[in-house]
């Protein structure tokens, strides 16, 4: 077990298994199907990712360096939200990106009964520790803990 601190960018507490990308995540690439074909798993669509593709995306602690590609990222993400298809949490081993924090945020204000604890600058060992299956618990002050 390990504890890495990083910053609060959306609050909340969630216990969720593990999903992990060392490459960054092209945020609407890979949450396509989830958003326009009814897809509730969020099953990553993604070809350009091996670490992600066909994986169930909902629901997981999504563990990841960045986001990358379209300038809809945050919209995309809010959108999730919106249609209870988003990650249990979203942990960011490099500072966030600022598309992703609009969505995550605007989620966060706007939409009642959703959580997406996201927290960022938790460093490149936590990427390097955590795999995929793993528990990773998150706590309000951004103390991330992985088992």
């Amino acid at each position: 077990m390990r504890e890495f601190q990083g910053r609060v960018i959306a609050a909340g507490t969630v216990k969720a298994e593990a999903v992990v990308s060392h490459e960054g995540l092209n945020t609407l690439a890979s949450f396509q199907k989830a958003l326009q074909f009814g897809d509730k798993t969020a099953t990553c669509g993604d070809q350009n990712n091996p670490d992600l593709y066909g994986k169930q995306m909902a629901g997981k602690a999504l563990c990841l360096p960045q986001t990358i590609g379209s300038t809809t990222g945050g919209l995309v993400l809010y959108c999730a939200c919106s249609m209870n298809r988003q990650p249990a949490c979203m942990l960011f081993s490099k500072p966030i990106d600022s598309l992703a924090a609009a969505g995550a945020i605007l989620a966060d204000v706007w939409l009642d009964n959703v959580t997406m604890p996201v927290i960022d600058c938790l460093g490149e060992e936590f990427l390097a520790y955590v795999k995929d299956g793993m528990t990773v618990t998150v706590g309000e002050n951004g103390l991330v803990t992985v088992e």
